[in-house]
């Protein structure tokens, strides 16, 4: 018998990918032998944003996503659909190669918890199996408790919401509004259906997994843990990786904006990111600009090359040189370290779970500005039950404005409980990774499972 060997399955998406490979570096450093599947789409693109073809001892494998070369990946239903009835056949065939020409065989197979469709196949082939959930663990209950939600008639079959009264799942956790579940956040009632169908595939997948691990803590989300007994946490994911030597980005890091950070003052800097998925219409880009202009502080902006809708470019009038002392916009951003940075002062931040573990593992407050999916609920985790953050009010034209934006920044700099109760959610929240820690203590046996 050779080495232990996993094969790593994230959904094909940035926010997946990063909390899989972190932990992959992490197994690595134990001896474990890591290959980490990608859609040959984003192969591509993680080879283009490094400008070279990857290097690290983790290895990048490629399989087809059924969607064809010009296909539309930014539709998530037909793409999630397309995943799930193409890629079980292309893993199968990947572990047989694999398992024909290495001298390790592949002995185990970790997927995201999104994708159980990799769980599936391992179970088909007898090999061990094990899930990483890379969001709120409150979501996966949620998730888990579909079926019971359609039966108290709080969402149709679809998953349409019929009840408009917030409603919570046990007297430990949030309480959430029907219309922001994740799915009744997508607009298009097609791909809402079907991303439920998936999430109740998913379900009877869980059942098949022998690990199911979390990007999570407990003194975070305690009630949640105690709604999926089987749901352990080995959190935050980007603190144990810290020195992680492969990074899964779609696009090309813009490392100079740190020397930028080197010469601000400490806690001045605004850091406005939203992740890989945000679209912003240009007007709504147009008065965040507002915002950080009239806020009167440096800011670092993360502007992706297609968050615009259907535009390049739709700055302010003049912006540039009105803000040319203090304002600095790039591509994409080294997210991790910047957060770390001592010149940060807050996130203006999307909510995305990674998001939401790195800001808090370094203790900066956020100002939350959710767009889909599971943001709104990580929203409420942030600014009602941590208190680290506050929310922004869109006007009737569901814009949030300039003036919204500057007396928000104001509020939460002015406010230094939001600072203190950051930094000691920081502590509390960093201990589990430390020796004897819940998240260290889990990982642990995790690795001696899969050395077993």
């Amino acid at each position: 018998m050779g080495n232990p060997h996993i094969l790593v399955v994230p959904f094909p998406a940035q926010g997946h990918a990063i909390p899989l490979m972190e932990l992959s570096q992490i197994l690595i450093k134990h001896g474990i032998k890591i290959t980490f599947v990608n859609t040959e789409f984003n192969h591509k693109r993680i080879t283009n944003a490094l400008g070279k073809e990857p290097e690290g001892q983790v290895r990048l494998v490629s399989i087809p996503d059924g969607i064809g070369a010009e296909g539309n990946r930014n539709h998530l239903g037909k793409f999630t659909e397309a995943c799930w009835k193409f890629m079980p056949g292309e893993l199968k065939q990947l572990i047989e190669k694999i398992n024909q020409t290495d001298d390790d065989e592949i002995t185990c197979v970790l997927a995201d918890m999104t994708m159980g469709l990799g769980v599936e196949v391992a179970a088909e082939l007898g090999i061990k199996r094990a899930a990483l959930w890379p969001a709120a663990t409150l979501l996966l209950a949620l998730i888990l408790n579909i079926p019971k939600l359609i039966d108290d008639g709080v969402i149709d079959e679809n998953g349409t919401p019929l009840k408009h009264e917030m409603i919570r799942l046990s007297p430990d956790t949030l309480t959430m509004n029907p219309s922001n579940f994740m799915w009744a956040t997508i607009e298009d009632f097609t791909t809402q259906k079907i991303i439920l169908d998936c999430m109740q595939k998913n379900n009877i997948a869980i059942e098949k997994a022998e690990w199911l691990l979390c990007n999570s803590t407990y003194n975070l989300e305690a009630g949640a843990f105690a709604l999926v007994p089987k749901a352990l946490p080995i959190g935050p994911l980007s603190e144990l990786d810290i020195l992680g030597n492969l990074e899964v980005n779609f696009w090309a890091e813009d490392g100079s904006c740190l020397k930028w950070l080197n010469l601000q003052p400490p806690r001045s800097v605004i850091y406005v990111a939203f992740g890989s998925f945000t679209i912003l219409n240009p007007t709504q880009f147009q008065e965040l600009a507002l915002g950080l202009e009239l806020s009167n502080k440096p800011f670092l902006w993360v502007v992706r090359p297609d968050i615009i809708e259907g535009k390049d470019d739709a700055y302010p009038e003049g912006f540039h040189n009105r803000v040319a002392d203090r304002g600095r916009m790039v591509g994409w951003a080294p997210q991790r370290v910047v957060l770390s940075h001592p010149s940060i002062a807050c996130f203006i931040s999307h909510c995305g779970w990674n998001s939401t573990m790195e800001g808090l593992s370094n203790g900066v407050p956020f100002l939350c500005w959710p767009y889909f999916g599971d943001q709104f609920l990580n929203e409420s985790y942030i600014c009602d039950i941590w208190k680290v953050g506050l929310k922004f009010e869109k006007d009737e034209s569901e814009i949030i404005r300039g003036e919204e934006i500057k007396s928000k920044v104001e509020k939460l700099l002015s406010d230094e409980n939001f600072k203190a109760r950051a930094l000691e959610l920081k502590e509390k929240t960093i201990d589990n990774i430390k020796e004897g820690g819940s998240s260290e203590q889990n990982l642990k046996s995790f690795i001696e499972w899969v050395k077993s």
